[in-house]
């Protein structure tokens, strides 16, 4: 259960125009643009597997959206202040609010546009080492 909750937690939306190309590795600082401020918060491998879990928080400003991306690996997220409406192809669009998780399957295109006061979110991630955090989608 606390795996899934961090995990639903970090997109939040780690994405937006320039967002996945930032995702690919989590430094050990602070990354901060215009729009988004990256904190990595935690990393650490699955036992027994050649996955790692990165759990990562995400302050966007309002109004915004993080731009288009896929994950390798499953990805979910917490809201803890604000919201967005996150876009996965294929689905409706679906807003998460304060107090409120989502999950994203692996390699599912997907976008999020921030409301009004902006988002801040705990994302958390799956991966198989090695490969990038994110990609850029078309």
């Amino acid at each position: 259960m606390l795996l899934r909750l961090l995990y639903c937690t970090a997109v939040v939306t780690l994405s937006m125009t320039g967002i996945a190309a930032a995702q690919q590795n989590l430094p050990a600082v602070t990354q901060q643009t215009a729009t988004i401020k990256r904190t990595p918060l935690q990393k650490f491998d699955v036992p027994g597997t050649n996955y790692e879990t990165v759990i990562g928080m995400a302050e966007i400003v309002p109004n915004v959206n993080i731009g288009r991306h896929t994950h390798p690996g499953p990805e979910s997220g917490f809201m803890l202040d604000g919201e967005m409406v996150l876009m996965v192809d294929g689905q409706a669009g679906k807003t998460v609010k304060t107090s409120e998780s989502y999950q994203i399957p692996p390699g599912a295109i997907h976008d999020a546009k921030t409301g009004p006061n902006g988002a801040k979110v705990i994302a958390t991630y799956v991966v198989e080492k090695g490969k990038p955090l994110a990609s850029p989608a078309p």
